[in-house]
This record gives structure tokens, C-alpha cells and sequence, in this order.
């Protein structure tokens, strides 16, 4: 999935100009935590959060503190073309809460920790009715392929599979499927030699 097909598009901007008061306002009217910062042809000349703005809201009062002491000059970015796991990984390795998608310099979107878990959410099958049964699987060429031909002989239709651990030896998957009974499908696992470790209608 592309970030384009994710992001918000056209999100709600500020420029320098904007006091803090009023970025703070725009935020907690639009229920928003992040403002890109732009100029008259919508270059991105900045980022701020509400944190930031909070930070800054006291000194902002008593002294000469403007928005475009507190704004994050040079943010991190991404353009719209790229894959969303990049965008994850920058969000996870600098610890912030959403990117300016930028194009050419300019602003086309934003994408946030919160689209990126609705989109996390939505592939994982979540809110829908669904069953799970959690295996682990011997580290050996072929063996993931047996426990997916047990579980579908079994009737299980798999919706995603998830992966934990990777050590030398084993592996721990998690198998969503549509809503089914799992019992069958934990014995024929079991009986092929498998540990599941659970299993959810």
C-alpha cells in the first residue's frame, strides 16, 4: 500500500504568521494534533505539534515567542509514492506521531500514527468476525507451507498470518481466519506435529 492511498490529503495548514493561541485553537477545533506550516504557494516551511505548542504557550505570553520559534524546521518526510512501511519505520525510529507527505517541496498530505494503526488494523482483519490459532513452527524449509495445507484441509480459511520470534529454532505464527471452530484445525495441527499454543473461535 502506498502512502498515497493512506494519507489525508489536503490537510489543514497554517503559516508563520499564525500566533500560537491560534494554532492551538485550530487544533483543538479540527481535533488535530499536528499543523504543517506553509507559505503562499503551499511549500513546507515547517511542522508543529500540539506538545510543542503547548510547551511554548506560557512563554509565548510573557514574552516575544512565536510560532516560528517553536515550529520544526526541516521535518522528516515522505513523499507520496512510497511504501507506507516507510513511513512506520521513520515514525517508530524518531518516536513522532505523523509526517508531511511532500512533493517537490510541497505540501499534498499528512500521514499520522493513527492512519497508519486504522490501515494495521483494517490488513489484520481485527474488527471483523474472525477466529485465530497461534503456532509454532520449527525453523526448517517447507514447514510453514505444511501448517497453511493442514489448517486449509482442516477447513480454516486463512485471512492474514503474523509472525513472532525468530530465533534459531522456532517461530511463532498467528493465523487469522474467517469465524470458524477451531478445534479441528488445532487437533490436525497438533496431530501433524505442531505446538499451538491457542486457538480462538
Amino acid at each position: 500500500m502506498k502512502i498515497e492511498d493512506l494519507m489525508i490529503r489536503d490537510p489543514i495548514t497554517i503559516t508563520d504568521a499564525t500566533t500560537v493561541d491560534e494554532a492551538i485553537a485550530c487544533m483543538k477545533i479540527n481535533s488535530i494534533r499536528h499543523l504543517p506550516v506553509v507559505d503562499a504557494d503551499h511549500q513546507l516551511l515547517g511542522f508543529v505539534t500540539l506538545a510543542d505548542l503547548k510547551q511554548g504557550l506560557i512563554p509565548s505570553m510573557v514574552g516575544d515567542l512565536t510560532l516560528s520559534d517553536l515550529m520544526i524546521r526541516k521535518p522528516i518526510t515522505v513523499a507520496p509514492e512510497r511504501d507506507i512501511e516507510i513511513a512506520a519505520q521513520l515514525i517508530y525510529k524518531h518516536k513522532i506521531g505523523g509526517l508531511p507527505v511532500v512533493e517537490e517541496g510541497r505540501l499534498v498530505g499528512i500521514i499520522t500514527v493513527t492512519d497508519l494503526l486504522g490501515a494495521f488494523i483494517n490488513m489484520m482483519g481485527l474488527l471483523s468476525a474472525s477466529s485465530r490459532v497461534d503456532v509454532v513452527v520449527d525453523y526448517q524449509a517447507g514447514r510453514l507451507k505444511q501448517a497453511i495445507d493442514i489448517i486449509n484441509e482442516a477447513g480454516g480459511d486463512i485471512i492474514n498470518v503474523a509472525m513472532a520470534g525468530q530465533n534459531a529454532k522456532h517461530r511463532t505464527y498467528y493465523f487469522r481466519l474467517t469465524a470458524c471452530d477451531t478445534s479441528g484445525i488445532r487437533t490436525a495441527l497438533e496431530d501433524g506435529g505442531y505446538h499451538v499454543l491457542a486457538s480462538m473461535d
